[in-house]
């Protein structure tokens, strides 16, 4: 279901956050009428405004009931809404190294025999997807994707696995997402990046913005060795330009 064009529906969530939701669906459209919403919020922020946490479909405005008023705050965001919608930022095409193989893609060959594939037959197609970096959630760093081929689209298991590796690729639900922490998870692992979407010591921790775009760059364990040890030091080895 999806509520594009339509007013949002105002829902709480607890004393001191508000929900402005959007739709019901993963869906660009949506996600670019949270984005900017978000950035008319964050660009002159009411007094009492603690924090804005775009998702897929909403936008969750975390405020102080004690220096705003809710019903003045839906009030606000209605006429923010009025105006047309403007991004901060121009968004950015990412190309982030991937390794597929042994050690790193745990779950490809279980992933693909489901899906009817086989192991590189799943690699390439999960590598030859635009997808979009919808919200960060979970954990730090952990990013959501949207755009996965419908042929690699497998449900989540039915029990989480063991913990995995951390900065691994991950698909289920119909989705992708890129862990940042090692973890257990219901997500099948199909590959590991030698990127670090996380590094708080970064002038900007997080690597990516939602609304930005990506592409997986297949790579080869030695490959993967090289570019997880100059990450580890610092540098930055996804690539970013102008989307």
């Amino acid at each position: 279901m999806t509520l594009e064009g339509a007013r949002p529906l105002f829902l709480d969530a607890g004393e001191a956050a508000l929900v402005v939701e959007f739709g019901r669906i993963v869906d660009p459209a949506i996600s670019d009428r949270v984005l900017a919403l978000d950035a008319a919020l964050a660009a002159a922020p009411p007094e009492g405004l603690r924090e804005l946490v775009p998702t897929y479909r909403s936008l969750m405005i975390h405020y102080d009931p004690l220096r705003l008023d809710r019903a003045a705050l839906i009030a606000l965001v209605e006429e923010r809404l009025a105006v047309p919608a403007t991004l901060s930022r121009a968004a950015a095409l990412w190309t982030l190294p991937c390794c597929y193989e042994a050690p790193h893609g745990e779950d490809l060959a279980e992933m693909a025999a489901l899906m009817g594939l086989n192991a590189p037959e799943a690699a390439a197609i999960h590598a030859s997807a635009l997808y979009r970096v919808y919200m960060y959630g979970f954990s730090p760093g952990f990013t959501y994707l949207g755009g996965l081929p419908e042929a690699i689209a497998i449900s989540r298991r039915s029990q989480p696995r063991p913990p995995h590796e951390s900065k691994a690729v991950l698909v289920g639900g119909g989705l992708s997402a890129v862990a940042s922490f090692s973890m257990p998870t219901g997500w099948y692992v199909v590959g590991r990046t030698p990127e670090r979407l996380y590094a708080p010591e970064r002038p900007s921790a997080f690597l990516f913005e939602p609304g930005d775009s990506l592409r997986f760059e297949p790579i080869d364990p030695a490959t993967f060795t090289a570019l997880e040890a100059r990450a580890e030091a610092g540098e930055i080895v996804a690539r970013r330009q102008a989307a």
